[in-house]
């Protein structure tokens, strides 16, 4: 386990891009496209995949060249820059513990459900188990953050994330969509159906978290990287991408294969086990529900965190994990994240509609990112055509989804 942990933690600040990226409002968006709509949205998800991991990687580079964090920069440099950098904390913020809310409501209904299989007494208990769960899982993660250090977050994540991508992998030894359905879900198309575009909104803002993109100079500046570690840190982007990648279009893979066609509507936490397990069979639903219990594990430390850490770059550019600031935000969140099961909302419709909120932030970031990237004489790389295109494909892309989230939404 030590030198599996050593293996994980290679690869840096990469494993807090897939923890604020795969959660399980990552996992239900997933699950509710391979059921709606089979692989036709694969094509969104490659195109997220591929502008994050050019993003992680702008976003790290410009640290590592200037050694300015990314909302300090923008106070520091931008015209109106005080004033955008609070509208993106405030855009980030929300999303990122409306995030949060629906992920404790998903993770502690999992838990739930798994208990009720084991101890089929415990059914029609489930408001207080549930709330009861809910609370002692945040005050776990509360405890751990105000007396951790950024090397235990890093550790945690790596063993909730290895989990999380080896069950959903397993998974998809069982159950797989046919070779002719991924092919046809890599052609650009949006499904003329209603809801569509809110579900995709949902898609890119867990794929595309702008959270990540101003997070990551904080993480590597935690990690102790310098300007030597250039050629790593873009690794580091590469493999994160590629996991993202890889263990989303996984879960949505696993729901294509064995949900869609038939008919089934997942609006609760039991639909995903009732749906599989005629597919997988008990034991791989099983390991289902461990990758996504470890998906919603692996964000919460993440979402907890973001609100500090970005007041912390505003203000001075640096990681800030033990200052009462920190403890006293992370306090109010875990208390805001107890909303979906203090309430009783549906987890399943609760996290999606949460994850929608993310994407609106994502093209204020995206743009922002471009234009630090191009500032002139601080020594970023002379050659950035590649970058830039890229990075001007990611802003249409989240404008178009932006507009089409909100058509559908107020529509």
């Amino acid at each position: 386990m030590k030198k599996f942990l050593r293996f994980l933690l290679s690869f840096g600040p990469g494993i807090f891009a897939i923890g604020y990226t795969i959660g399980t409002g990552s996992v239900t968006s997933m699950i509710v496209a391979g059921n709606n709509f089979g692989m036709d949205l694969l094509w969104v998800l490659s195109l997220s995949c591929l502008f994050s991991g050019v993003l992680i990687y702008v976003s790290g580079s410009y640290y590592l060249l200037t050694g300015e964090t990314i909302l300090y920069a923008v106070r520091k440099h931008l015209p109106a820059g005080k004033a955008i950098a609070i509208a993106m904390i405030a855009a980030v913020g929300i999303g990122q513990w409306n995030s949060l809310i629906g992920i404790l409501g998903i993770t502690s209904n999992v838990i739930y459900e798994i208990l009720v299989i084991n101890f089929p007494a415990l059914e029609g208990q489930q408001y207080g188990i549930v709330l009861g769960l809910a609370i002692l899982i945040i005050g776990i993660f509360y405890a751990l953050l105000i007396k951790g250090s950024y090397t235990l977050f890093e550790k945690m994540l790596a063993l909730f994330v290895s989990m999380m991508g080896l069950s959903f992998l397993f998974t998809l030894l069982f159950v797989y969509p046919l070779p002719a359905d991924v092919v046809r879900g890599l052609v650009p198309t949006i499904p003329g159906v209603e809801g569509a575009g809110i579900l995709i909104a949902a898609f890119v803002g867990t794929t595309m978290a702008a959270a990540t993109f101003l997070s990551r100079p904080l993480f590597i500046q935690g990690k102790g990287w310098t300007k030597k570690d250039l050629r790593r840190q873009r690794n580091d982007s590469i493999i994160a991408a590629v996991l993202i990648f890889t263990i989303s279009g996984s879960i949505m893979a696993v729901a294509s294969g064995s949900l869609y066609g038939q008919g089934n509507e997942i609006t609760q936490v039991l639909d995903m086990s009732r749906a599989l397990e005629p597919s997988a069979g008990k034991f791989a639903v099983s390991i289902f529900f461990v990758g996504t219990l470890s998906a919603g594990l692996s964000s919460i430390f993440p979402c907890l965190m973001i609100v500090p850490l970005m007041l912390g770059d505003f203000n001075s550019g640096q990681l800030d994990v033990k200052s009462t600031r920190f403890k006293v935000i992370t306090g109010v969140a875990s208390l805001l994240a107890l909303s979906v099961p203090f309430f009783g909302f549906n987890p399943i419709k609760g996290q999606i509609f949460t994850q929608v909120f993310n994407v609106f932030a994502l093209p204020l970031v995206v743009s922002v990112i471009l234009v630090l990237w191009n500032r002139k004489n601080v020594g970023l790389p002379k050659r950035r055509l590649l970058t830039n295109l890229v990075l001007i494909g990611a802003f249409v892309f989240s404008v178009i989804i932006t507009v089409n989230g909100l058509r559908d939404i107020f529509g």
